[in-house]
């Protein structure tokens, strides 16, 4: 798997995400920056386009960092209650603070997200039989709890409706002015490049880190506050997108192995590749109407998820 495959797949399907849509806009269009296919392509397109490959890439290498960390190929936000307890935060920050403005939600999400991913954590680290499948089982057992949490408070105080479409994962009301929040995972993708050897050496487990000198709790808390912040912008901009995290990193295990520090721009270009794939799907399978990304993912992931597990139990 090259790197400059990967490179130009993804700008002839970013170009293709430009001008595939509702509106017909061709490039010729884009000669009169006056005309309002012009104004559609800038305010819209463009956007929606940088939104699909931040949150892919973030996603993704969000995924296999807990992968990394917990030593489980099975492990991801999805799996590990991280979406659902960011669900839970951005439900109270709804409730407890009605005027709170983006950054407050985020705040507030964020603790959530954290708190419950080292929860997981602290569940993973006292569990005996810790079968490969076994884990994300208890994710996402944990994740129900979160979610019922959720559902039962947003039902208490007449706010169901609200919570479920906002959080429906949708790149369609993607646009300039509300979508900004994503860039936040660029520094923590370079962050999380610069820190994959440590992840790396981590994954092996604590005594052997503690034997190089690594500060073992250190990098796995931080790696896990990396998780949480990608999360939770995503979240609050684009809803909740199942699955990511998890196909996307065991598929580049499978190719081209473990070391955090080859793998994650793999990984980063083949979110971004895979979720504008879903999108650009979702646009033309009922045209002119959309199939939102959380169902476009929902469906070839959990379909790739199987996949991954009669591969594992076929190997095993």
């Amino acid at each position: 798997m090259k790197t400059r495959y990967l490179i130009a797949g993804l700008v002839i399907l970013s170009f293709l995400s430009l001008f595939v849509g509702a509106s017909s806009i061709t490039p010729m269009d884009l000669l009169d920056w006056s005309s309002e296919e012009t104004q559609i392509f800038l305010i819209s397109r463009v956007p929606r386009l940088v939104a699909i490959l931040l949150a892919g890439a973030g996603m993704s290498v969000a995924g296999m960092i807990m992968q990394q960390l917990s030593r489980n190929k099975f492990v991801s936000p999805t799996t590990a209650g991280t979406l659902d307890a960011t669900r839970l935060g951005i439900l109270v920050s709804m409730l407890l603070f009605t005027n709170a403005t983006m950054l407050e939600q985020m705040a507030i999400s964020f603790a959530f997200a954290l708190a419950g991913t080292l929860l997981f954590m602290q569940i993973l680290e006292r569990i005996k039989f810790k079968d490969a499948i076994f884990i994300p089982l208890v994710g996402l057992m944990f994740g129900n709890i979160l979610s019922s949490l959720t559902t039962f408070f947003a039902y208490r105080s007449n706010v169901i409706q609200n919570i479920s479409s906002w959080l429906q994962g949708d790149f369609s009301m993607i646009m300039s002015g509300r979508y900004e929040l994503l860039y936040i995972s660029v520094p923590i993708l370079v962050l999380a490049y610069l820190y994959a050897n440590r992840f790396t050496v981590a994954g092996m487990g604590e005594d052997f880190s503690r034997n190089l000198g690594l500060n073992y709790r250190f990098v796995v808390n931080f790696g896990l506050i990396l998780v949480a912040l990608i999360t939770v912008t995503v979240v609050l901009t684009v809803g909740m997108i199942p699955f990511l995290g998890l196909i996307i990193p065991n598929i580049v295990s499978i190719i081209k192995g473990d070391n955090l520090e080859k793998t994650l721009p793999h990984t980063a270009l083949m979110g971004a590749i895979f979720l504008l794939i879903c999108d650009i799907l979702g646009r033309v399978l009922i045209y002119p109407y959309e199939i939102s990304i959380s169902l476009m993912v929902g469906v070839i992931g959990s379909g790739i998820f199987l996949y991954l597990l009669f591969r594992r139990k076929a190997y095993a």
